[in-house]
Formats: structure tokens, sequence, C-alpha cells
């Protein structure tokens, strides 16, 4: 529970970092430079009517809509390196052999206690980590009910519980890359409303109201579209991590401890 109360303070406090990074990077840069572009641009389309613009990152970047869409997922980002930080922990012990069982040692249900003391005697943060509680589940069951088959369901269910945990936990995240298409939706809507209050000025031959609303729509959809599909990427990347986590602590217990149960 004091875990899970950090992460939540962690990630909140990322979020807070996270706005006033992008919101100090957006009034200091990009939309003074932003600015600066578009007044060029006015200048040298008033005196060359062939003039034309080139498309600048300052300015496709430079609406609220699209600083939404970078703090969104610059946040989820950090959310998931917090996930994968805990993944690639979790692995390192897989590496290790945890219970210092040699080829051919049987462990006998009485043998269990044992070998749930020595689980104990681990760092307190190893012991919250997948692999340890599955190996004191299956050896805890096995003392108590002298069968392997319970052994083996015990640290089966709780590695799907850990698998259903790590799933549940990304559904911020998931959340998060909804909502930053949706929030460059909102900058399509209302980029096509301001082109519609310039339609008047349109037909008096004065485009400029129009294009400029009609520009809001296009930036913020790609800038929304462009980072959404890279969250999804490492979305992806790290529920495959997660993944293959359980599946290998699980092949774990039963290649380092279950082939080595036996009862009398």
């Amino acid at each position: 529970m004091k875990s899970h109360r950090n992460e939540f303070l962690n990630e909140l406090f990322a979020l807070l970092a996270v706005i006033v990074l992008v919101h100090g990077v957006y009034v200091g840069l990009v939309r003074p430079r932003a600015n600066a572009v578009l007044a060029a641009q006015q200048a040298a389309m008033a005196n060359d009517p062939e003039y034309v613009p080139e498309r600048s990152l300052y300015v496709i970047a430079k609406d609220y809509e699209q600083e939404t869409c970078f703090v969104l997922s610059i946040w989820a980002l950090i959310v998931m390196g917090f996930r994968a930080r805990a993944v690639a922990r979790a692995r390192r012990l897989l590496g290790k052999d945890i219970l210092n069982l040699p080829d051919g040692m049987r462990v006998l249900p009485e043998d269990a206690r044992g070998y749930l003391r020595h689980l104990e005697t681990l760092a307190a943060p190893e012991r919250q980590v997948l692999l340890p509680r599955a190996l004191f589940s299956a050896l805890e069951r096995f003392g108590a009910t002298r069968s392997v088959q319970d052994a083996s369901a015990a640290a089966r269910n709780l590695c799907q519980m850990e698998n259903e945990r790590l799933d549940s936990e990304l559904s911020m995240v998931r959340f998060v890359a909804w909502a930053i298409p949706a929030v460059g939706f909102v900058g399509t809507v209302r980029g096509i409303g301001e082109s519609l209050q310039q339609a008047h000025r349109a037909v008096e031959g004065d485009v400029s109201g129009v294009t400029a609303g009609l520009g809001i729509s296009f930036n913020s959809t790609l800038i929304a579209l462009s980072l959404s599909i890279l969250v999804m990427f490492f979305l992806h990347q790290l529920q495959l991590l997660q993944e293959r986590l359980v599946l290998d602590s699980e092949a774990y217990v039963d290649e380092r401890l279950l082939r080595h149960l036996q009862v009398r």
C-alpha cells in the first residue's frame, strides 16, 4: 500500500514538473519564435504576392492544444519509464539462483519452512517482486498441502494476478493515449470555428483569417496524431516487457523449484 502511494506521488510530481517545464518552453521559446516567423512571412507576402511561406515547426506547435498534447505525451512516457524500470529491476532476479537448489536436489514438504525463511532474508524491495512472491506462495502451499500440483497452481495463480495488476496499472496511460487525439480534435473544431467567423472577410477577398483558422485545425491534428502514435508504440513495448516478465517468472518457478519438489 505504501509503495502504491509513493508511485502515485511520484507520478503526480512528474505531471506538475512536466506542466511547468513545457509551459516555460512555450512562453520563452515556442510562441515568441512562432510570432516572429508569422510576422516575417506576412511582411514577405506583402512585398511579394507570389511568395510561398515555408512551414515552421514553431508555428505548427504554437497553440494551446499542441502544448497540452506535449504535456500529456511527456508525462505518459515518464510514467512508462517508471514501469519499465520496475520491470528491469524484477528481471534482474531471474538471473539469480535464489533458492540455491543444485541439480538432483529434492525438496520435501518438511523442508519448505527452511526455504521460506531463506526467502524472508531477502531485502524488502526484492521480496515485493513477482519472482520471490511466486516462490514463497508455491513453497507455502507445498508445505501446507504436501501436493506438488497445489504448489504449481498457487504459483500460476499469483502470476496471473500479477499480470492483471500490471495491466490495470497502465489504465491511466491508455487514457492519455486516447486523450491526446481528443485534444487535437478540440483544436480542429476551434480552428474550424474561427475560420467560419472570418468567412465574411473571405467573401470580401481577405482569406488570411480563414487560412489562420484552418492552420490551427491541421496543426493540432498533426501534432496530436503524431504524439499519439509515439505513446502507443511505447505502451505496447511496455506491455510486451511486462508479459514476458510474468511468463519468464512462471517458467523460473517450474524449472528452479517445482521439478525439485517431491512427496514421500
